[in-house]
């Protein structure tokens, strides 16, 4: 029997959802607000959560976080499409409007475990080995499946001597994977030196990696060991070889051919025993397909390679890396910040990170230090939340309220337009241009609700929306 966590500080509303949802075979559990559901039970044994939007202590949209993998279905009778939409931005699995139709309440319910048949043993059993692979990587955090991936792959590669080639954009944590391949391999107890090759000026590098001798230019006044000698038995990891001048490339390819390096001005070689990973945040193959790096090094460094994902792709790892840092920052600068308010939540989930990982630290430290209350909001991350939702809709292609001007409508919009208010105007704007599947998409909806609240506000289909369905019913007949 599958159990069910209803969430809802009205008793009336609360105890007739659990009748009829007892009357549909399923197991009720109840609680009157976030803490005490929390707190009295264990929440990844439910198969599926029910909450109110509006709850005393804290949303509803807080159980999402809390509740891992099981799934949170969103009430709400402030139907206003803010709270509803930004509901299903932070992780809801869907949302209905209140007073519900018992009808609907039962079908969404079956459709969303339906949608999510994972046990509640096999859920539990899968988070504990996540946890527990996330646990071992140095400083790294998440559960998404790209970085569960990495993880996997992190573990079969850190064991061999083979070159790594570290692949993601800046301020993804490409050092601290380079970190956690030397921890699992077996020169751990060795010497592990970064090089960031993009700082090193160019006349520098070729000294610094390789070392000089004693009057081999002006100013060598004596010998110095190169970095790539002073990694001898342990790692060297280059970050940025893209960045890497012509000359030193070449130097460095006869190093990992032939596993010794010579110093400048001296005539003998040096045998080094060094493991390399590299990094980049660029194509390297495009560079050596314009001449500017060398395709025989890049082959030599291409052997085992690993992607880290953007930040804006790791899903729900968002929130959990913020939540880390906010504790670490506010332990660090010794602030009694405890929280992520309900707009920072959504700032965090819906913003891009173009600077990924780094930025989202350098935010969080900005918010700490500025913040002077037990919560952060989105003012203090510095994030403008009408211009993160209005360039995130831009770039789904949908004309919203607050950019029509740039469509040359320039009606000023509502401070906070209802769903319903939405909804009639966003079929009436774009039902001529989308078909019905496209219309339920962008609405975030299925083509049923999509029908039924036609028949609710009274908006027939258009009569070019009709042809366009023809058309496509002649063609496939055809």
């Amino acid at each position: 029997m599958q159990k069910i966590l209803v969430v809802e500080d009205e008793s009336v509303i609360r105890i007739a959802l659990r009748r009829l949802l007892e009357r549909n075979g399923y197991q009720i559990s109840e609680a009157g607000s976030v803490p005490e559901a929390a707190t009295k039970y264990d929440l990844n044994d439910f198969d599926l959560i029910i909450s109110d939007l509006r709850l005393p202590g804290a949303p509803g949209t807080d159980l999402i976080k809390k509740a891992g993998d099981v799934p949170v279905l969103i009430m709400t009778s402030y139907a206003s499409l803010r709270s509803a939409v930004d509901s299903m931005r932070m992780g809801a699995v869907d949302y209905i409007a209140k007073p519900f139709d018992h009808g609907d309440m039962v079908n969404a319910v079956e459709r969303i475990i339906a949608d999510h048949p994972a046990t509640r043993v096999a859920q539990k059993r899968d988070r504990e080995a996540r946890a527990t692979r996330s646990k071992g990587m140095t400083g790294i955090v998440g559960n998404c499946p790209a970085m569960l991936t990495l993880f996997d792959h992190i573990e079969k590669m850190a064991p061999t001597d083979s070159t790594v080639l570290v692949l993601g954009e800046t301020g993804t944590g490409k050092e601290l994977v380079a970190r956690s391949v030397h921890e699992h391999s077996l020169r751990a107890d060795n010497t592990m030196i970064s090089v960031n090759c993009a700082a090193i000026p160019d006349t520098l590098i070729e000294s610094e990696l390789f070392g000089y001798e004693k009057g081999a230019f002006t100013g060598a006044n004596a010998s110095r060991m190169g970095l790539i000698e002073a990694a001898d038995g342990g790692t060297l990891f280059l970050d940025e070889i893209g960045e890497l001048p012509m000359e030193a490339q070449a130097r460095l390819l006869r190093f990992i051919q032939e596993g010794e390096i010579r110093r400048i001005g001296s005539v003998h070689s040096r045998k080094v025993d060094v493991r390399l990973i590299c990094a980049t945040h660029r194509n390297l193959q495009s560079l050596a397909a314009e001449g500017l790096f060398r395709r025989d090094l890049f082959y030599r460094i291409n052997v085992l390679r690993l992607s880290l994902p953007p930040l804006r792709e790791r899903g729900k790892d968002i929130l959990h890396l913020a939540e880390r840092m906010l504790q670490n920052q506010a332990k660090r600068l010794n602030k009694n910040i405890v929280r992520l308010s309900p707009r920072a939540i959504q700032a965090i989930t819906t913003y891009q990170w173009p600077g990924n990982v780094r930025e989202l630290e350098h935010a969080i430290e900005r918010a700490v230090i500025l913040s002077d209350s037990e919560e952060i909001d989105n003012e203090a991350l510095g994030i403008d939340l009408e211009l993160v939702n209005i360039n995130r809709l831009r770039g789904q292609g949908v004309t919203t309220p607050a950019t029509r001007s740039t469509h040359g409508i320039t009606n000023d919009p509502p401070e906070d337009l209802s769903l319903e208010d939405y909804f009639q105007r966003f079929v009436l704007e774009h039902q001529d241009s989308m078909s019905e599947t496209e219309l339920a998409q962008k609405l975030g909806v299925s083509r049923k609700c999509l029908w039924e609240r036609r028949q609710r506000f009274d908006i027939p289909r258009s009569k070019g929306n009709a042809r366009k369905r023809s058309k496509i019913t002649v063609a496939a007949s055809k």
